[in-house]
């Protein structure tokens, strides 16, 4: 989820800075004002290409970052920068990544659904995925890649089992080589880490030593000690149990505190005396770190990974010198192929079956945003693929098929749709593939009274084009239950869905000097009045305007509290 988003000089915009919040987030604002720039920073963040014409004039160099929040609550820190002469960096927590990395790290942080990005709906290989999640398929599909990760190992190894003797000699010296370099380190599991641990508390062995010698003092040996003068406390809070029974509590619990303090007292002395402040010891540590920490750039990137990597070169080994028949190999392949091919071809069926569904369900939703009459259709190989063609996927190809305009063929989805026809098309598939179809359903993972965590940014750019009316009430409510599963960000021009928001941006240009600049504003409920009412009669504000756009937001407050009162007798 995107926390925190700092944009500095890129295009128009000097400083912007924008806290999201979860749910549904709407950024409003008169065309030009910037909105576009605000998705291309993010765009930038996914490791799009970046060019030196981005950067605002007269200066060095653009800069984006953004604070994600993983499922696990843990923030990730994503910074790109892009100089006035076309180089870019990328950073991930701080550390040099390459724009590669960055896009496979912010793929499954951000979905960005706009007319001008790269959009993962234009690639068939993103199809089949979509099925199997508005299937409930994803642990069969999880299995079959499982199970193609089984069979791909083992027919490695049996192809090289079938080396010749001058490539198998040149493998078991690799092979010896490596395992001779972990082997003779011996790394233990979770080894580095408790090296790390102890690092920092040889580091600081003086400093702990004197805390635990003062500590100690305190509660035990000085004249004042804590422990000693907990006599005369406790024989007057007796005193006042006798009189008042609201202490007796208390009295009972001074056996308790004084055995806590005590066992504290002689836990800060025995730690104190075993603490080995040497400067051999740091240093025997600090070494042990360093061998295991080339360990892991070698065979890593963690020392789970080296050890691992360890038992995979024995079984190599055993295997090249015949520890292992390939007979056994042979019928282990078998194996595997017939789970795979069980596994696979379960998936399929499933996948066939629910396809027609699946389409006739999002023909429904297209319909009600403005694009009535559109055909849809998941289309598969018609046989089952040869070996060739096997993969994680299973034994299918599939594409997304559409016709928008009656009388048209079905074409593959990529080379049909404009920009807001594609938008549209993936509100619909993501409103069917988190169990929000047709009549809003409720899905059963929304069945309590506290939003869910979000883990996932959903971004929607000109999901609004060519709409108005009904339908755009319709695309806003759509939007507004998404944000009930993740975060959504939406670019919108039209009052009916910027209503629906749980929170509004105000995205303004203006001259200041002889420069223009951006600005992005979060809106009480006052401005949002003014800013939906500018939306529905222009820059000119009457009391008529206002009310409408009270009644509006109103309207949208209304639904929400329904479907929460709905979801909570559920």
């Amino acid at each position: 989820m995107l926390r925190f988003l700092r944009i500095r000089n890129l295009a128009v915009i000097e400083v912007v800075e924008v806290e999201f919040e979860p749910g549904f987030n709407v950024l409003t604002g008169e065309t030009g004002a910037g909105k576009s720039i605000l998705v291309e920073a993010v765009g930038l963040l996914l490791g799009a290409r970046a060019s030196a014409d981005l950067v605002r004039t007269g200066e060095a160099q653009a800069t984006i970052e953004a604070i994600f929040e993983e499922s696990a609550g843990r923030e990730l820190i994503v910074r790109r920068e892009i100089s006035n002469q076309g180089r870019s960096r990328s950073f991930i927590d701080g550390a040099l990544a390459t724009a590669s990395a960055l896009r496979d790290l912010s793929a499954r942080l951000v979905e960005l659904h706009g007319q001008h990005e790269h959009q993962a709906l234009l690639d068939p290989l993103t199809h089949l995925p979509l099925l199997d999640e508005y299937a409930s398929l994803e642990e069969l599909a999880a299995a079959v890649g499982s199970a193609w990760t089984t069979l791909r190992s083992l027919r490695d190894e049996l192809e090289r089992s079938r080396m010749d003797e001058r490539e198998k000699n040149a493998r078991l010296d690799l092979i010896g080589f490596q395992l001779a370099d972990i082997e003779k380190a011996a790394p233990r599991p979770g080894e580095d880490e408790e090296l790390a641990a102890t690092k920092q508390v040889l580091a600081s062995a003086d400093r702990i030593q004197r805390l635990c010698e003062e500590s100690y003092a305190a509660l035990y040996d000085r004249d004042d000690a804590v422990l000693a003068g907990l006599g005369g406390v406790w024989k007057r809070v007796g005193e006042l149990a006798a009189i008042d029974p609201q202490f007796v509590p208390y009295v009972e619990a001074r056996d308790g505190i004084k055995s806590q303090l005590e066992d504290l007292a002689f836990f800060l002395r025995s730690y104190a005396d075993g603490v080995d402040a040497s400067p051999g010891r740091l240093q025997d540590v600090e070494d042990r770190l360093a061998l295991l920490e080339r360990l892991k750039r070698k065979y890593g990137p963690t020392l789970a990974d080296v050890i691992d990597r360890c038992t995979v070169l024995a079984r190599e080994r055993d295997l090249l010198t015949g520890g292992e028949r390939t007979e056994d190999l042979i019928k282990a392949v078998e194996t595997a192929t017939a789970e795979f091919l069980r596994l696979a071809r379960e998936l399929s069926r499933k996948r066939r079956d629910a396809a027609t569904r699946f389409a006739r369900e999002t023909e429904g939703l297209l319909g009600e945003l403005a694009m009535a009459r559109t055909r849809f259709e998941v289309r598969f190989n018609e046989i089952e693929l040869p070996e060739s063609g096997w993969g994680e996927r299973g034994i299918d190809t599939g594409e997304f098929f559409v016709s928008p305009n009656p009388g048209e063929d079905l074409r593959p989805l990529a080379r049909i749709v404009s920009g807001g026809e594609l938008s549209r098309v993936m509100l619909a598939l993501k409103t069917l593939g988190n169990g929000v179809g047709s009549h809003f359903s409720e899905s059963p993972s929304s069945k309590n009274n506290s939003r869910p965590h979000i883990p996932k940014t959903l971004i929607f750019d000109e999901v609004d084009a060519g709409i108005g009316g009904r339908v755009a009430d319709v695309v806003g409510l759509r939007l507004q239950e998404l944000g009930r599963r993740f975060q959504v960000l939406c670019i919108t021009h039209l009052p009916q869905i910027a209503a629906r928001g749980d929170v509004q941006f105000l995205i303004e240009k203006s001259i200041r000097g002889s420069r223009t600049v951006t600005k992005v504003e979060r809106l009480d409920e006052g401005g949002r009045v003014d800013e939906i009412g500018r939306m529905i009669a222009g820059a000119v504000l009457s009391d008529p305007v206002r009310e409408s756009a009270r009644e509006l937001l109103a309207a949208a407050h209304v639904a929400k509290g329904e479907r929460r009162k709905r979801k909570s007798a559920n």
